[in-house]
């Protein structure tokens, strides 16, 4: 009665029947009450997005799994502090954290919200060294600015854990483990030390039998065909891998003897009798001595804007060495070797070459026959059977693929965002044309302040995932920097029917809004999205610059803190808060912000502008002359540090370099009023007034803002005022 419970709660679980599941855990658990059975009925809560259900059932229990899943409810519902007690015991410092690389990072994810940054990097990291595979993990390095370079995480030791994995604990009889015990597996990190040279050497033969037969055993036999490891036709290997002990105290499962599916020895064979092939792969990686193929913002057109960058346990027990007088060692070439010409060994002769040469020469030949074995066997691994080839070939087709994405993304995070762009395009059409990939191609235009690209990837991935809501928030931002209102309001209408629960979705409807001038309105759309989501740094910074321009500084610096909080390296909020105590004339205040979102995005025109505008506010000309240079050659489109350098060189009375500075800049900038206006104001003061005149005029032509025009007005009355007083004095 209790196995077919479990098993129908399983499959209402597999079918998202959520209420049929938890419905017969709950009979499970009155009439079978155990920890094991609460887990599933917990499961079943969680699944169904009832984490304080499973916080009441879990509470005080002992299991690993158990503390996992109260961990999990416990994030949920925001008590970190719980959920931190139930990973790491404070009364059992040194205990394993529950269900391995999981565990790890969900303790990452609980000391980044509770800004330990130190603690989470490194969860993060251990995360990684037990499953290579774990991207999220690596993805939270990358917004923290702690990720290594993704050729070294997806590299040689990544591809060695995962064939360790697959390889060895998929031939091992005991294949099939309880919850407990896979959780006990996946807590022993794969990769907790380099690979060794002679672990490489010995993993050799796997990366040469990789090239032949791709697709099918090279020893002959079905294809997909599974050794069934309790055949009477087979005997084992009593021999513990010198390898694998070196990584692990536990010895591995013991191995098939040189026997095939179809009966047919592998003394009889030679690597002659196939003809060799090439794997294909999307990517070629170099060639390494290895198993697997290689190591496997904003600103406006207009100057003086407002608003800134928005928007594997092994089972079998220690054996002995065990060699058979009459067998032969077939080596990694597939060629027969005899010690000394003969063909027998026995125990004084490995004795005497473990001695000589400090391992065993047939223990050697015996793991190589150990890797044509892994070649010739069947796993059982995602529900398919494959070859162990294909686990070899497909470890390192991922890793190579991780490599690049993992790159890409590495860079955006570091804001070298041209180099990601340039990273992305190495991956295949099939993987660049995805709604992730565009969506990150999307915000690097983004951060580029190329608008027009940015709104042309955004826009591809949103044709190819409809459904996704990933970087739809910045896209929202592109749209509103182009001042596309119609796009970005038929944009917001449409995330909103997709799903109303979504911070991006309001962000969207916020920028919407706040292009109309309705910054009361666009505030409720971003606090909407901040209560759907608190964690979500971007709605808490949108939040401040509405309350900015609706000059309520005091909750826009409150709403700057939060994304703070939430995010340390979001950058935007420390350029929010330079804008808004610049605006107060509060210099030091205003320069200190500008310097911490330049630590974090150094490539940044637009922060290196105004980073200078607040060091020439605080007589500090020099180190602001040389910020606004950099800040030329990191964006020559951005109008604003050539017309800032100018205005610093005419406070410097160095009024010649000031009108050549302007003159390149409206040859490149030909209807910037801002421009004319300062030309202006230049040639009044040397008493040019006919041509002080003549550029006012062109400013005033080009539409200014209303502030800008009142001032152009105003220095023109002053042009003509003494011009009229002078004619009365002649008369």
């Amino acid at each position: 009665m209790e196995a077919i419970l479990v098993d129908c709660a399983q499959k209402s679980l597999r079918h998202f029947m959520h209420s049929n599941a938890i419905f017969i855990s709950q009979r499970l658990c009155a009439q079978f009450p155990s920890e094991t059975n609460l887990q599933l009925l917990a499961g079943c809560y969680l699944q169904s997005n009832q984490a304080y259900c499973a916080y009441h059932i879990l509470k005080g229990t002992q299991m690993a799994q158990s503390r996992y899943l109260f961990a999990i409810s416990c994030f949920h519902m925001d008590l970190l502090s719980e959920a931190e007690a139930a990973l790491r015991p404070a009364d059992e410092p040194g205990a394993e954290v529950p269900n391995g690389a999981a565990g790890h990072y969900l303790l990452g994810l609980i000391y980044r919200c509770t800004d330990r940054r130190k603690n989470a990097i490194q969860h993060f990291k251990q995360a990684l060294s037990m499953d290579p595979l774990m991207w999220a993990a690596y993805e939270e390095l990358c917004i923290l600015g702690a990720a290594e370079e993704a050729t070294v995480v997806f590299g040689e030791a990544a591809a060695f854990c995962l064939q360790k994995q697959y390889l060895n604990c998929s031939t091992s009889p005991n294949s099939h483990m309880s919850p407990e015990h896979s959780n006990e597996v996946a807590a022993r990190p794969c990769m907790s030390e380099e690979a060794s040279p002679r672990q490489l050497k010995q993993m050799q033969s796997l990366k040469d039998i990789a090239t032949y037969h791709h697709g099918a055993s090279i020893l002959g036999g079905a294809a997909g065909q599974p050794i069934n490891s309790s055949s009477s036709n087979m005997s084992y290997y009593n021999t513990p891998s010198p390898m694998v002990a070196q990584l692990s105290s536990v010895a591995p499962p013991p191995l098939c003897r040189n026997v095939l599916p179809n009966g047919q020895n592998l003394t009889t064979l030679s690597t002659d009798s196939s003809p060799k092939s090439t794997v294909n792969s999307p990517i070629q990686a170099p060639r390494r001595k290895f198993v697997g193929e290689g190591k496997l913002r904003k600103i406006s057109g207009r100057l003086f804007s407002d608003s800134g960058p928005r928007r594997s346990s092994r089972l079998s027990s220690d054996s002995s060495v065990n060699t058979n007088a009459n067998s032969t060692v077939v080596s990694g070439n597939g060629t027969n070797n005899s010690y000394k010409g003969g063909s027998k060994l026995n125990h004084m002769a490995f004795r005497t070459m473990a001695i000589r040469k400090g391992q065993s020469w047939a223990n050697e030949n015996i793991d190589e026959a150990k890797s044509y074995e892994q070649e010739a066997a069947t796993f059982h691994i995602g529900g398919q059977v494959t070859s162990g080839s294909k686990v070899i070939t497909g470890t390192s087709e991922i890793l190579t693929l991780l490599r690049v994405l993992g790159e890409g993304y590495r860079l955006a995070c570091l804001y070298r965002c041209q180099d990601a762009l340039d990273t992305y395009l190495k991956l295949p059409q099939k993987h660049y044309n995805t709604g992730w990939v565009l969506s990150q191609v999307g915000k690097a235009y983004f951060e580029l302040v190329d608008y027009l690209e940015a709104d042309c990837a955004f826009s591809r991935a949103r044709q190819i995932t409809p459904y996704s809501l990933e970087g739809m928030d910045i896209h929202s931002t592109v749209l509103y920097h182009l001042k596309e209102d119609m796009k970005l309001s038929y944009l917001a209408q449409e995330l909103i029917s997709t799903d109303r629960l979504a911070p991006q979705s309001w962000c969207a409807m916020g920028n919407c809004y706040s292009l109309q001038k309705d910054h009361e309105t666009a505030l409720k759309n971003f606090q909407r999205a901040v209560q759907l989501n608190p964690r979500f740094a971007y709605a808490h910074t949108l939040c401040g610059h509405e309350y900015v321009a609706l000059e309520d500084f005091e909750n826009g610096i409150k709403c700057y803190h939060s994304a703070l909080r939430v995010d340390s390296r979001h950058y935007n909020a420390w350029y929010g808060l330079g804008m808004l105590y610049l605006r107060q004339e509060k210099y030091e205040f205003s320069e200190h912000h500008f310097h911490m979102a330049y630590q974090i995005n150094p490539r940044s025109s637009v922060i290196l502008s105004y980073l200078g505008t607040a060091l020439h506010a605080l007589k500090r000309s020099g180190e602001a002359l040389a910020i606004m240079e950099k800040a030329i050659l990191e964006d020559k489109k951005n109008p604003l540090p050539m017309y800032q350098k100018a205005s610093i060189l005419v406070s410097l009375e160095r009024i010649d370099e000031a009108l050549d500075v302007l003159e390149e800049l409206k040859e490149a900038q030909p209807r910037e009023s801002s421009v004319y206006a300062l030309m202006g104001n230049i040639y009044r003061r040397r008493h040019m007034h006919e041509r002080a005149m003549f550029h006012y005029g062109v400013a005033l032509d080009l539409k200014p803002s209303i502030t800008d025009a009142a001032m152009i007005k105003a220095a023109v009355e002053k042009l003509i005022i003494p011009d009229e007083f002078q004619d009365e004095d002649d008369s």
